[in-house]
């Protein structure tokens, strides 16, 4: 993946804040006199607004969209997988099989999955600065907290609606964003996984690709489908080269204005930790996955996304090691300087922020080890059991405290969505979770050693592997009853607890937080102030004209549907039907379900089935609906090509590629191969 060299002039152009197709904006600063001056067409408010409001949030991890007047939403398979794999069983394998409800009591519902809806952003800049004016360091994180709670708080106690404080520009701005939220989410179709990663890993991040990654689910209230006037309806005749078209989603936080000490700590300390990491992780997952045909369902998700982030990670690395990627970055920031340099106003108030975060990174280098080795133990990612146990244990602490003095993780909304997923009834599979737990224990020694007290506190005289058999062995956590019951049962109830994942939970909670508390002071708060006053720079020289570095909140790209050129060839911006069946081998991974060579004859082969736009999206945005300049569905993204790997850095503007699959496809194979007859007549009647 050594390709980013060759395409460094294009992000030099993609750094300034003329270029054309970069950026994902917000949906109350979108630049459309911008778009109008390129392409001609104008987004107008209502555009704007019926757009939003059919967009949806994955909460944790992707976007989707309304695409009927009933609740039915468009996701990705992919997005939807943790929900389709929580309600497979050795005897309804759904992840490999798929899934359609014929009837609308069939749509089943997800044991832990939430949809929100963005009704409202409000401007709060005001108010946060007035909060946490003159202050600094602790004193002005928690002026911080309690202005962002404060802010919350004006959305009352209703739990169809939550608020997020979003910080744009860090620090430059502040929005209040309103959402609804759906948590009754039921599932109606998923394809095969053979269909939906038709390819696997080896086709991850290339083009041409042939995937069918589509989901259907709905959003039901009150127990009956959920009425949804703002939808998206679908284009009748897809699209062409050189269309203009708009993603909306959630694109996850991005780094493109990180300062180079920041992005050369990322390149010399954070990717060599987490690659290794990463590596031997999927390696004992692929060992895990060949010994039954129950251990690969159980473990296909987990592996999936495994191979999916080491991928994106060892693509961002090679953009950070490529010496003329990172002399574009190494410009940009020499530019900024120097513009404020000459302005003594700004260079007195943010001329050392830049020499404030490189000191920044030298102490981060030493705490990084110990903070890691905790997220690793406490995170949900690698342990359901035990992070489920942390969580409990820490809940009944912080839920005493005023919102202003709990960790971030424990705010109002964030116990919400905790109580949520103690409370879901998701399968937990023992032997995976061993496995985990054992990894993870072991990373934990081999990074501190034996001899640290933190270590000694979670392994006493056990080895890592007997003590996660031990752990996994006799908890009674799986049981979703269990967990509940201690979460509101809390401090009296944990304090009695004889179940070891929480006995063990709570030995080691305090040299956890003392971790968590040394790294919030010297890195975290410090780290908030000085990018701050870095953003209000750019903010003074640049303005509105470039946008805000992605935050897992709504935003809107344009660009065109358009090939790119891979090292001399010219790449076409559609693949057909046709070449998807003339790529199966047969083979893992290029096997097609019995369904889709069933309907081979009956799909046409010349019919669009990926295809690539210039839109700037990254991780967050899969599921994103693809639409045109009338607001109709001619696509759904579920990746970018292999230039987009460096996208959190800087956008190419040359060969950077989303890619979607065509809405010309997804009817036709609904219809023919899967005859979700029902679903397709739901879509046809809203389109029209």
């Amino acid at each position: 993946m050594r390709f980013l060299g060759m395409f460094t002039m294009a992000v030099v152009l993609a750094t300034s804040p003329a270029n054309a197709d970069a950026g994902m904006w917000t949906f109350d600063g979108f630049p459309s006199a911008n778009v109008a001056a390129t392409y001609g067409f104008r987004p107008t408010p209502e555009f704007l607004d019926h757009v939003r409001k059919s967009s949806l949030l994955v909460a944790g991890s992707c976007s989707a969209s309304f695409v009927s007047p009933s609740g039915l939403v468009m996701t990705n398979e992919h997005c939807a997988a943790d929900c389709i794999a929580q309600l497979s069983t050795a005897q309804k394998p759904y992840v490999t099989a798929g899934f359609y409800a014929r009837t609308p009591e069939d749509e089943t519902a997800c044991p832990d999955f939430e949809l929100d809806q963005l009704t409202q952003i409000d401007d709060i800049t005001a108010a946060i600065a007035h909060a946490t004016s003159g202050t600094s360091g602790e004193t002005g994180e928690r002026a911080l907290r309690t202005a962002e709670a404060a802010a919350r708080q004006t959305c009352g106690s209703d739990p169809t609606i939550r608020c997020e404080v979003v910080s744009l520009y860090h620090g430059g701005e502040y929005s209040l964003y309103h959402y609804k939220r759906y948590t009754d989410v039921r599932l109606a179709f998923a394809p095969e996984y053979g269909i939906a990663q038709f390819g696997g890993d080896p086709d991850n991040f290339t083009f041409p690709r042939f995937n069918y990654d589509i989901a259907l689910l709905r959003a039901y209230e009150h127990g009956r489908p959920a009425a949804t006037p703002d939808y998206l309806r679908w284009s009748p005749s897809g699209s062409k080269p050189d269309d203009l078209v708009f993603v909306s989603g959630n694109p996850a936080s991005m780094s493109r204005e990180l300062t180079v000490a920041q992005l050369a700590f990322m390149r010399d300390v954070r990717y060599p930790i987490f690659l290794p990491l990463e590596a031997e992780y999927r390696g004992i997952l692929e060992r895990f996955a060949r010994e039954s045909p129950e251990a690969e369902r159980k473990s296909k998700i987990t592996l999936q996304e495994t191979e999916n982030d080491f991928k994106a990670n060892l693509g961002e690395q090679s953009a950070l090691d490529d010496p003329a990627f990172f002399a574009t970055k190494v410009l940009e920031e020499r530019q900024l300087r120097e513009k404020v340099a000459h302005v003594p106003t700004l260079q007195a108030a943010y001329g050392s922020a830049w020499s404030d975060l490189e000191r920044v990174q030298a102490v981060r280098v030493r705490l990084t080890p110990r903070y890691d080795a905790v997220n690793l133990m406490e995170s949900p990612y690698w342990t359901t059991l035990f992070s489920d146990a942390v969580s409990i244990v820490r809940a009944a602490t912080e839920r005493a405290l005023p919102a202003p003095d709990r960790l971030p993780d424990y705010s109002d909304r964030g116990l919400a969505l905790l109580e949520q997923r103690i409370a879901a009834p998701v399968p937990v599979y023992a032997d995976l979770e061993e496995l985990n737990l054992a990894f993870v224990l072991t990373q934990l020694r081999r990074t501190l050693g034996t001899d640290d007290p933190l270590v000694k506190s979670y392994l006493g005289r056990e080895s890592p592997a007997a003590l996660a058999h031990r752990l996994v062995a006799e908890t009674k956590l799986g049981d979703a009853s269990v967990r509940k019951t201690l979460f509101d049962g809390g401090r009296g109830a944990i304090d009695a607890s004889t179940d070891p994942m929480i006995v063990l939970a709570r030995r080691v909670d305090s040299a956890g937080l003392a971790v968590r508390t040394e790294y919030e002071s010297q890195i975290t708060a410090p780290t908030r102030a000085a990018s701050e006053r870095i953003a209000k720079a750019r903010f003074a020289v640049y303005g509105t004209n470039v946008d805000p570095d992605a935050t897992f909140t709504l935003r809107l790209s344009y660009g065109t549907v358009r090939g790119f050129d891979a090292n001399g060839t010219a790449v076409p911006p559609y693949t057909t039907v046709g070449g998807l069946f003339d790529r199966a081998t047969g083979a893992a991974p290029y096997d097609l379900p019995q369904t889709w060579l069933a309907a081979e004859s009956k799909l046409p082969r010349t019919m669009p089935m990926n295809l690539v736009t210039t839109n700037d999206v990254i991780g967050g945005n899969s599921g994103s609906p693809l639409v045109d300049r009338d607001a109709k569905i001619v696509g759904l993204i579920f990746d970018g090509n292999v230039y987009a790997l460096a996208g959190d850095f800087g956008y190419d503007a040359i060969r950077s590629r989303s890619i979607a699959v065509d809405s010309r496809v997804l009817l036709a194979a609904l219809t023919t191969v899967y005859h979700a007859d029902r679903l397709v007549r739901e879509i046809d009647a809203a389109a029209k």
